[in-house]
């Protein structure tokens, strides 16, 4: 997956993470829940794009500001998860749902610490 020989914790989390929520959403299309399929598939994969992104950034303040994106898409995701959790007829998410708030949590230190070093 990672062309560079050091690993990225972040950036193999949160690919692994987009993996496992497109299989969650060919359930959700199984079960024919499409609207809240698209939106789960757009924003739960979004956040490993962005994160993925900001390997890239041009400066700490880009980078700062494309892992805040991956943040918001973080939090977005958790709502989506939450909705799928609290509906009936809805596959299970807990482990996707304590995976999204587990990697929102490492963003937000990641996002800190980068800040305090400008």
């Amino acid at each position: 997956m990672q062309t560079n020989k050091e690993k990225n914790l972040i950036v193999e989390l949160t690919f692994s993470f987009a993996i496992r929520i497109i299989k969650y959403v060919e359930e959700l299309e199984r079960r024919k829940k499409f609207v809240i399929a698209r939106q789960l598939l757009k924003s739960g994969t979004s956040i490993g794009a962005n994160v993925r992104e900001a390997q890239n950034a041009e400066s700490k303040i880009d980078f700062i500001h494309k892992m805040k994106i991956a943040a918001k898409e973080a939090d977005e995701t958790e709502y989506w998860l939450l909705l799928c959790k609290e509906s009936e007829e809805y596959p299970d998410c807990d482990d996707l749902l304590n995976d999204c708030i587990s990697i929102a949590k490492v963003l937000s230190k990641i996002i800190a610490s980068s800040k305090s070093n400008l």
